[in-house]
């Protein structure tokens, strides 16, 4: 955690947040809402839209990271099992887990992601 005593509140309207592909994973976007560099001390949130057809690959981060489902219902694997997921659900992957994501149907999913401020490594897993 950061040492940023009373950092200044911040409101950001939904079209001050840029979208951008991520490189891993075929038609993934993700948007950063609120980061260390808005004076957030502790985590950063983002929000990921994963289109129909798109998947995520395997892979672990060095961070835990915890997500709600925004829309959509769409596959995540955790370790060895598979969930499929709609709004309103919540997850925890701690870090080191191996997961991934699939989007086999044919509305978008969306998805915030909280995750500790930091370095965090992502590894493909093959």
């Amino acid at each position: 955690m950061s040492d940023t005593a009373d950092p200044d509140p911040v409101v950001k309207g939904g079209d001050e947040i840029a979208y951008e592909p991520v490189d891993a994973a075929e038609g993934l976007s993700k948007g950063v809402l609120i980061d260390e560099s808005d004076g957030a001390p502790n985590f950063a949130m983002r929000r990921f839209e994963l289109p129909p057809g798109a998947e995520v690959p395997r892979h672990t981060n060095a961070v835990e990271h915890e997500q709600y489902v925004l829309t959509g219902e769409y596959v995540v694997g955790v370790g060895d099992e598979e969930h499929t997921v709609s709004p309103g659900d919540a997850l925890l992957i701690p870090a080191g887990v191996e997961h991934w994501y699939r989007n086999e149907g044919d509305e978008p999913g969306a998805f915030l992601c909280a995750v500790p401020n930091g370095d965090d490594t992502i590894e493909l897993v093959e």
